[in-house]
């Protein structure tokens, strides 16, 4: 979809008025030749007025302005972003400001609100597709209304046809249950499966609700069933802890030797339809009897061996696929350019950490009784590093085509572990910030990366960035460049070894520190200085101080 394309309205009001206006107009209409067409017609006019004069009455409480909702601006130099769920459904109540979608980008993902309140009227955009900023996600009907009225109109409207359709004979039955299925199913709000609405799909739709399971709800053995035997979760009988289905559940229900749960909402001719007719008791009998000799039927073995593939010794599958999210396919990406783009090297130094320890561990009530949060080593870290840039002025410079961009300012990105990913956060100006201001910074920061609230604007702009493996137990790595980025700093394990300290053998705690830069623009005199001059801060953090 293309920058400024419609992702999608909401209409004011309820979510059935809409198709009740329509008819409001045709009953007013017919009236009219009913009173030019004499005796004859005069009965007709009558009773189809007062049949759509109720169905207006039941549903129409006037019209509502349709407004879109749109993707918002997404951060700098993001474009598009992919719909990571829809936390509303057409016909829900939603209120000005309550999230509605949530988007995924390749950095961060973010909730998109309603602009006023309403019932979201259609989802324009399906769950796992790609928008573009300023495209339509969906569209809502201004005003307060009930969640429900739509609903509640659509199933009072196909109820009498249902209940009328044993009485007029065995084969109204379908045609019933297939009317009533178009009456009330839009399939553009039916779940999509690799953006195509499937059967399985439909059925889920129709039975939606409190009984309805998602696919991403089962394990990944029970989805592999589910799948294989086209068979509808939320009619599976679960033996499993707490209800929950298992694979053999599929199976049995697949093959007849457990009977599938009625489907919730829909007629019997529909929850016959979802899982197929059921099995002749011939053929129970002959399947019974194949399974007593101990072979199967020829017929059967193909889809008993689709449907269990290989397992290991726990049960479990030997592998198993899933998708990338989009953050993850973008740290790829970006950090196999980084490989592909820079001329990187990595350089070592190590540093003893008495000095630090000494100091954190004589303030370190004191400051967090003054200032509230705890004395970390990111804050030497960072006004280390702040001062050995100021020195250095290469290794916080970047290259833009044939220029190399000199950067005056200090934005230390400080790389935090999340569950959707790697993320940097940049502490601005580092080097006007005290050592309590940059501890409550990086504090906040990694709370919001971990709830996955960071903007793009907190992980822009960094010129160079400072990763800790140490916290995970590593002693040693080569990280890898933060592009547009000309260096990055690696800390590791503080581990107690011996050290020769002025003739005398003393145990000290010691850590590795690397730094790979792009020697395209850092040359090797400047790095190993670059470290030199970190080692000479943390080892007498006084040097900070007096900014030696």
């Amino acid at each position: 979809m293309e920058v400024g394309a419609v992702l999608g309205r909401i209409a004011e009001g309820q979510a059935a008025e809409a198709p009740a206006q329509p008819q409001q107009s045709k009953s007013a209409e017919q009236p009219a030749p009913a009173a030019s067409g004499g005796t004859n017609g005069s009965s007709q006019p009558a009773a189809s007025g007062s049949a759509d004069s109720g169905d207006t009455g039941g549903g129409n409480t006037g019209s509502g302005e349709s407004v879109d909702i749109p993707v918002p601006t997404l951060g700098e130099s993001v474009s598009e972003a992919t719909v990571a769920s829809w936390l509303k459904n057409p016909g829900d109540a939603v209120k000005a400001d309550e999230a509605v979608a949530e988007l995924e980008t390749d950095k961060v993902t973010l909730e998109v609100n309603a602009p006023a309140d309403g019932v979201l009227s259609e989802q324009a955009v399906a769950q796992g597709e790609t928008v573009a900023v300023g495209a339509i996600l969906g569209r809502m009907t201004k005003g307060a209304a009930p969640a429900s009225g739509g609903q509640a109109a659509a199933s009072a409207q196909s109820a009498p046809a249902a209940s009328e359709a044993p009485a007029q004979g065995q084969g109204q039955p379908a045609a019933a249950a297939g009317q009533s299925a178009e009456a009330t199913l839009d399939p553009r709000h039916a779940p999509r499966t690799d953006g195509r609405v499937t059967r399985n799909d439909l059925m889920q739709f129709l039975g939606g609700g409190a009984g309805s399971i998602r696919p991403e709800d089962l394990a990944p053995s029970v989805r592999t069933a589910v799948e294989e035997h086209g068979i509808d979760p939320s009619r599976v009988p679960g033996t499993g802890k707490d209800g929950r289905i298992t694979k053999q559940d599929v199976i049995d229900v697949a093959e007849g030797r457990k009977q599938p749960l009625p489907l919730p909402g829909a007629s019997a001719v529909q929850a016959a339809a979802a899982t197929g007719p059921a099995p002749s008791p011939a053929a129970q009998q002959q399947h019974a009897g194949a399974q007593g000799a101990g072979t199967a039927p020829q017929s059967q073995q193909p889809a008993q061996q689709q449907a269990a593939p290989a397992t290991g010794a726990d049960g479990k599958p030997r592998e198993e696929r899933v998708k990338m999210s989009k953050l993850r396919q973008t740290i790829s990406k970006r950090l196999k350019e980084a490989q592909n783009t820079a001329a990187m090297l990595t350089t070592f130094n190590e540093v003893d950490m008495t000095a630090v320890n000494q100091i954190r561990a004589e303030y370190k009530d004191h400051f967090e009784k003054v200032h509230g949060i705890r004395l970390g080593m990111s804050c030497f870290f960072g006004k280390a590093v702040c001062q050995a840039l100021k020195e250095l002025p290469a290794v916080n410079a970047r290259i833009e085509d044939d220029e190399i961009v000199y950067n005056n300012y200090y934005n230390v990105g400080m790389a935090v572990s999340t569950p959707q990913g790697l993320m940097v956060p940049v502490i601005r100006d580092i080097d006007q910030k005290s050592f309590a201001d940059i501890e409550k910074e990086l504090r906040d920061l990694a709370k919001k990366g971990r709830d996955g609230k960071l903007t793009m604007d907190e992980m822009s702009g960094g010129t160079f960035t400072i990763t800790n493996g140490g916290v995970f137990g590593s002693l040693l790595s080569t990280p890898i460049l933060n592009r547009p980025q000309s260096g990055i700093l690696g800390m590791h394990k503080i581990q107690e070894r011996p050290m020769a300290m002025n003739g005398q053998v003393e145990v000290r705690p010691m850590m590795y520190l690397a730094l790979s830069y792009d020697h395209r623009i850092v040359d090797g005199r400047e790095a190993v200085t670059f470290l030199v001059r970190i080692k000479e801060c943390l080892e007498d953090p006084h040097r900070m101080l007096l900014q030696m």
